[in-house]
């Protein structure tokens, strides 16, 4: 036993040294196949990195499209406008009496003065207020539903507050959140169709490229496959220039989009302003973009492994 040990240890020691001499190989030779054609690589690198960039595209948008979402009320709230004749005794009376029911979840009390001092601040607003000679304002009530309230559970509470004592006007936000929630939805499963279409683009251009590269190559896989190769050894330069392929279109693609978040830096700055800073918009983080330049290198070396494999069976037929 004794001296079966060091003979193993150099014998995996040997293949180990095979089998990475042989990736580094294949490495760099498929490098140097695609800088002996700039032209036809750049081409191919530019489609695919222009598709990968528009789902990144629409994703940036529908993310700050959920944040605006987000800065004008996740909840449900409902807003209830109390007559000018209630005063604060009346208006803490009735939302004592709304915290009692047990479909609404908290109620928060404003009154003239904050609203007033909340309309001043908002941008265009503060020398109008300044010129008002009394407060007009009434006191209001914002009405949260209990969590998890379904729509109609939701409908039959404003139905109440309408109908309640005091009450002159109830404005319910559920309903244009419900509407903008359907939105964003649709958006999101737009982007998802639209990453899947694209994506399936970018593996038939590689794949392409990849085929029209082994039919170049025919003379050479044939002496490779004449001497013993196996069709691993043989398939396994264009897997790496594959992946060459995604690496390049992969950051072409996160380079359009981080060009994109600056040219639109100046407008959302305005926007965000506009809203008094409650706005919070911005780009893509280094997480989403990373996955999606690891995502173009996955495509690209499965466009190359079907299109090498489809090939090469041709050649060994």
């Amino acid at each position: 036993m004794s001296t079966r040990a060091p003979a193993a240890r150099p014998l995996r020691h040997t293949r180990l040294a095979m089998w990475r001499h042989q990736h580094a190989w294949c490495l760099l030779d498929s490098l140097r196949q695609l800088l002996r054609r700039p032209l036809s690589s750049g081409l191919t690198i530019a489609v695919m990195g222009i598709a990968l960039s528009l789902p990144l595209a629409f994703y940036l948008l529908l993310v700050n499209v959920q944040h605006f979402a987000a800065a004008l009320g996740d909840a449900q709230s409902v807003n209830v406008f109390l007559e000018p004749s209630v005063d604060a005794a009346g208006a803490k009376a009735l939302a004592r009496q709304l915290r009692g029911r047990s479909d609404v979840g908290a109620v928060t009390l404003r009154s003239p003065r904050q609203g007033l001092a909340e309309m001043a601040a908002l941008q265009g607003f503060g020398a109008a207020v300044k010129a008002l000679p009394d407060n007009p304002l009434p006191f209001v009530l914002l009405v949260e539903p209990r969590a998890g309230a379904q729509r109609a559970a939701v409908a039959a509470l404003v139905t109440a507050l309408r109908a309640a004592p005091g009450v002159d006007l109830v404005q319910d936000n559920g309903e244009w959140r419900m509407r903008l929630d359907a939105l964003i939805a649709l958006g999101r499963r737009a982007t998802a169709l639209l990453a899947v279409l694209l994506g399936a683009a970018a593996v038939l251009v590689v794949g392409n490229t990849i085929r029209l590269d082994v039919r170049a190559r025919a003379g050479e896989i044939a002496v490779q496959q004449l001497i013993g190769a196996s069709a691993a050894f043989v398939r396994r330069p264009y897997l790496y220039e594959g992946a060459w392929y995604g690496l390049a279109a992969g950051l072409l693609a996160v380079l359009l989009v981080l060009l994109l978040e600056a040219v639109l830096v100046a407008p959302v700055r305005d926007l965000v302003a506009s809203y008094a800073g409650r706005l919070r918009l911005g780009g893509l983080d280094w997480a989403t973009l990373g996955g999606g330049w690891a995502v173009a290198v996955g495509l690209g070396w499965l466009g190359a492994r079907i299109a090498s494999a489809h090939q090469l069976a041709r050649t060994r037929a």
